[in-house]
């Protein structure tokens, strides 16, 4: 089929989005990182280890399928461990914590995180690659509750919460110091104007956590890193509540993380209820991966139709995009679908 012809590339796209501006057409996110890697004859270790390999990528799959450009490594979604094993064989979508960095009580206290410096050698070759072509802006992974509870074990860390609280507050504090001091590097390297931050939270989904627990161990620290970083002049982030958030969104929506935050929700938020929460915010989502994966082209075309239907009416703007990661093996064809829908229905009058 023949695509109707765009009015904006996609850096203006980004650019007057971000700027409360008028657009030729719906944007698309593919956040395609395994994806993009098997797509240009990549594997999806590539994506967690080579940065060059991991730009390309995520450059060339936009470019083929009409999409934004948003390359990350994704090795800067910090996850220290004891061993970690990189994916590998035909179900491994991600890295895999083999053994924590935390085991005891006393390693806790003792707990050193790592000089972002060191962390950061791979994300920012990206970044220099993306301005170098002419990219608007820089952007790295950061967790603050997930990578919390990532150093000692999800289930050990929830327990934890309940019984020895200090501990969660001591591992949350330095999760939340080090992803000042990442974005602090960022600002100073590339200048403030140019970085918008990624910001992913899995673990404080409701499947895990209560609605009071999210109070009282995200709220304050979240509330706590947008306002820093605010000052610091990074005016934008990429915020992504993964997963069943619903009873979350009146704590997310105390938090101002951007002016304007790109909001980017799972299948299982409908894009209407984000929406009243983030009324001044963009909104991104939602078509559930599953769909993706395992639908028919049909299922994905019009799961797609329907998110951007609903977008289109948001005040702050909306890109279409999976509500998750993009599954690596998804078939072409039913991604392709999703450019399709926004050339049938996502253009602007």
């Amino acid at each position: 089929m023949s695509l109707k012809q765009d009015k904006m590339t996609s850096s203006e796209r980004w650019v007057a989005l971000l700027n409360r501006q008028p657009l030729d057409r719906v944007p698309i996110v593919g956040l395609a990182l395994g994806y993009s890697g098997l797509n240009v004859g990549y594997t999806i270790g590539d994506m967690y280890t080579d940065p060059q390999k991991t730009f390309n990528a995520q450059t060339w799959t936009p470019e083929q399928y009409g999409w934004q450009s948003l390359p990350l490594l994704m090795h800067s979604f910090f996850r220290p461990a004891r061993e970690l094993k990189m994916p590998e064989g035909d179900f491994a979508q991600a890295p895999m914590i083999k053994r924590f960095m935390v085991e005891t009580e006393d390693e806790v206290w003792a707990l050193k995180m790592p000089d972002v410096k060191d962390v950061c050698v791979g994300p920012l070759a990206v970044s220099k690659m993306g301005l170098e072509a002419g990219e608007p802006f820089v952007s790295y992974l950061f967790e603050l509750f997930s990578l919390a509870a990532n150093l000692p074990g999800v289930e050990t860390f929830c327990k934890w919460m309940v019984k020895k609280p200090k501990l969660a507050h001591q591992l949350m504090r330095l999760a939340t110091d080090f992803a000042l001091d990442m974005s602090q590097y960022y600002a100073d390297t590339f200048g403030a104007e140019k970085v918008m931050p990624f910001h992913g939270e899995p673990s404080a989904a409701n499947q895990i956590i209560s609605p009071a627990m999210f109070e009282k161990f995200v709220l304050p620290y979240i509330k706590e890193f947008y306002e820093k970083i605010a000052r610091m002049g990074i005016k934008h982030a990429v915020v992504h509540p993964c997963g069943e958030q619903n009873a979350n969104l009146p704590f997310w929506s105390q938090v101002k993380m951007g002016d304007p935050a790109l909001i980017t929700v799972g299948h299982e938020v409908d894009l209407e209820t984000a929406s009243k929460y983030f009324p001044n915010n963009i909104i991104m989502g939602n078509v559930e991966p599953a769909v993706i994966q395992t639908g028919t082209p049909q299922e994905v075309y019009e799961a797609s139709r329907i998110c951007i239907e609903k977008g289109k009416k948001h005040p702050g703007g909306y890109i279409l995009m999976p509500g998750c990661e993009l599954p690596p093996k998804a078939p072409p064809y039913n991604v392709w679908m999703m450019t399709k829908a926004v050339n049938d229905f996502g253009w602007y009058d």
